[in-house]
């Protein structure tokens, strides 16, 4: 392929490192070292200078004590990103604290409410290559960082003209989740997808993971339509539980999405402020195919497309959050994630949006 943003699978072997975000509950000190030797060592085994470790153990250290200080408790997710050849690790911080009501004064060194000298949020700023916020006084904060590993001319690597975010973990007495995503750009097409293996444990990530190789393999040099490949799909799964599974494939130069589902995978899109939701059939891909049907739809530069597994309510509403659509689609994941993850089981969302490479995210409300 000229281009693959692998944000979820980097092999198809089943290892959560490899696949997820790590997830560390933050209320005490010792939890903080947990993240941060967690951070370390995800460091040093994708290849981060001494340097970019050490930012990267700022970021979490302060992440984390701002929950503590402010929130009481919440969680840090890590996760390893790739753009082209160049790693990174993203962390997410989750709190459902006080939240903040004045963003641009609370991200000035020396602000504190705490009795601290509030530098926290400035150095995270500072020391993260990509960094954007959430806040709504009463409801809580999400932190989104990237910082990346160095490269030849030490510089962030080119932006990819798409913004994708992701929440995908499993049920907490499980080790591996059973859902799955991957996404797939080849030049002016993207294709994303969204699969949930039928049950818990190692035996439904068997199902979803399969159909996320998939994505990479199934036609190199062009981005997958949706039709094809959960036919492709239904063959590759033979023999596993099954999914639930979703393709979204959008061409921007045709100005289209175009989708297809099978199972309860839930999609939505928005542009101009309007919510379309897009349509599954009943059945479960690698099992029980009934019928695969392609849709398509306009796609207007700016859309934004969300897809999830039944681990999320779908009685979100972004609406609810004022300025929150404006965000980086890793916020987005991460609102929907804390306020409406059922708690009994397997949890995935993904959010994308296509905007100008190079252009700057909206501020936070």
């Amino acid at each position: 392929m000229e281009a693959v943003l692998n944000l979820a699978v980097s092999s198809p072997e089943l290892s959560p490192e490899a696949f997820r975000q790590q997830r560390f509950p933050v209320g005490e000190p010792s939890e903080i070292a947990a993240a941060r030797r967690a951070g370390n060592m995800l460091a040093r085994r994708i290849g981060f200078d001494d340097v970019r470790t050490g930012q990267l153990a700022i970021v979490i250290s302060e992440a984390a004590t701002n929950i503590v200080k402010h929130a009481g408790h919440g969680e840090l997710l890590l996760r390893k990103v790739t753009r082209g050849a160049i790693h990174g690790i993203e962390v997410l911080a989750i709190d459902k604290g006080p939240g903040m009501r004045n963003v641009a004064q609370y991200l000035q060194d020396g602000h504190s409410t705490a009795g601290t000298y509030g530098v926290g949020l400035g150095a995270i700023g500072r020391l993260s290559q990509e960094f954007d916020l959430y806040s709504l006084p009463g409801m809580g904060t999400v932190l989104m960082m990237v910082v990346w590993g160095a490269t030849a001319n030490a510089e962030v690597p080119a932006d990819p003209g798409w913004q994708v975010g992701a929440v995908c973990l499993p049920l907490a007495s499980e080790e591996v989740s059973g859902d799955a995503w991957n996404v797939v750009f080849e030049g002016h097409e993207m294709s994303l997808m969204m699969a949930d293996g039928l049950g818990h444990g190692p035996h439904a990530a068997e199902a979803s993971e399969t159909a996320s190789a998939l994505l990479e393999t199934c036609a190199p040099g062009l981005a997958p339509l949706p039709g094809s490949f959960l036919k492709l799909a239904h063959a590759a799964l033979a023999g596993t539980r099954g999914a639930a599974m979703a393709l979204a494939h959008v061409d921007r130069e045709r100005r289209e999405l175009r989708f297809a589902g099978v199972g309860n995978i839930a999609a939505c899109a928005f542009e101009d402020g309007r919510c379309r939701h897009l349509l599954s059939h009943n059945g479960i891909v690698g099992s029980n195919l009934r019928k695969v049907q392609e849709f398509q739809h306009p796609w207007q530069s700016g859309s934004l497309l969300v897809m999830h597994s039944d681990g999320l309510h779908t009685r979100w509403d972004l609406d609810q959050y004022p300025g929150l659509s404006r965000c980086h689609p890793a916020l987005i994941a991460a609102v929907l994630y804390r306020d409406f993850s059922r708690g009994r089981d397997d949890v995935g969302v993904v959010v994308l949006r296509e905007h100008q490479a190079g252009e700057a995210p909206a501020e936070a409300a």
